[in-house]
């Protein structure tokens, strides 16, 4: 096991990198700004909002996700299978005793968060107690284990915050051109002033497009590597595929699904959808179900 989370440390690489990246956007968005409205300020908020979002996001994380779930801590004599289950695939993968919690819906699904293998969290709903079996259970907590092995939780945190943050303060643009803005001093009239108005105004719209799409693409890529970490350390690929086969087939209405969070699931927890368009594809959270229990079922281990 002691490769099994090899990429970890380029996972922690890679979260850093997308950190800053996205912090200079968030800058830069802010320099136009100020540009723009001649106003210096407006730069120094956007860089002052941007780390105290990312600090808030860094430490507070898994208690916000878990609010928004409506989740509740749940110990060993509550669920003793389940507790069970997960102690033991920590000690095979050499992780820590993550905290259990549980989410009373009765759509089968799951996920992990926290900030690293220390403090973090696995949640599960009601209704992915009642309709897997033990081998099933075991494939989906060893995919949320693998996610938390691989820092997964750190990177899906932090590219929650940043397009937050993004389309948050695009909105703010956009919303201040209609109304007239932070006292727009006659720039529009200078040809200067008009090219930062337009650079302004396609920032503020590709700005949040832009970053969910990297939302999207590192989901996607995070899932399928979950999926083949936590094959390997149940040495079971049949358990994560099955139970990824019946969650899919269920379509039963989560009251807590929401876009913020929908890539932290096991599998995408909008149900209900048609799901055959292009465009929809394009903006799912996670790869097709079809295609992972594909993978997962020519796996030979």
């Amino acid at each position: 096991m002691a490769t099994l989370y090899s990429q970890k440390d380029s996972n922690i690489r890679k979260t850093w990198l997308l950190f800053m990246f996205f912090l200079v956007i968030i800058i830069s968005i802010g320099w136009v700004f100020s540009r723009i409205y001649g106003n210096s300020s407006i730069l120094y908020l956007a860089v002052i909002f941007s780390v105290l979002m990312n600090f808030i996001a860094y430490w507070y994380s898994d208690k916000i996700v878990l609010k928004m779930a409506k989740a509740i801590l749940v110990e060993k004599k509550d669920i003793p299978e389940l507790y069970n289950i997960v102690e033991n695939l920590c000690i095979t993968a050499g992780l820590p005793m993550p905290k259990i919690y549980l989410i009373k819906e009765t759509q089968p699904n799951a996920f992990a968060t926290g900030r690293n293998a220390k403090h973090a969290v696995v949640a599960v709903t009601q209704g992915l107690l009642e309709k897997l079996d033990r081998s099933e259970l075991e494939g989906v907590i060893a995919h949320e284990l693998s996610h938390i092995g691989n820092r997964d939780i750190l990177l899906s945190t932090v590219v929650v915050v940043l397009v937050g943050f993004i389309s948050i303060l695009s909105d703010i643009f956009l919303r201040s051109r209609i109304f007239g803005g932070f006292g727009n001093r006659n720039r529009d009239n200078d040809r200067a002033g008009a090219i930062l108005i337009v650079v302004g105004v396609v920032l503020a719209i590709l700005a949040p497009i832009s970053a969910a799409l990297i939302q999207l693409a590192i989901s996607r890529k995070r899932e399928f590597l979950a999926d083949a970490s936590g094959a390997l350390l149940t040495r079971y690929p049949e358990g994560l595929a099955s139970a990824l086969e019946k969650i899919s087939l269920s379509n039963v209405e989560m009251k807590v699904a929401n876009n913020t969070t929908a890539h932290l699931w096991v599998n995408d927890p909008f149900k209900g959808k048609k799901k055959n368009s292009k465009f929809h594809k394009l903006f799912m959270t996670h790869p097709p179900a079809e295609e992972r229990i594909k993978i997962l079922r020519g796996m030979k281990i």
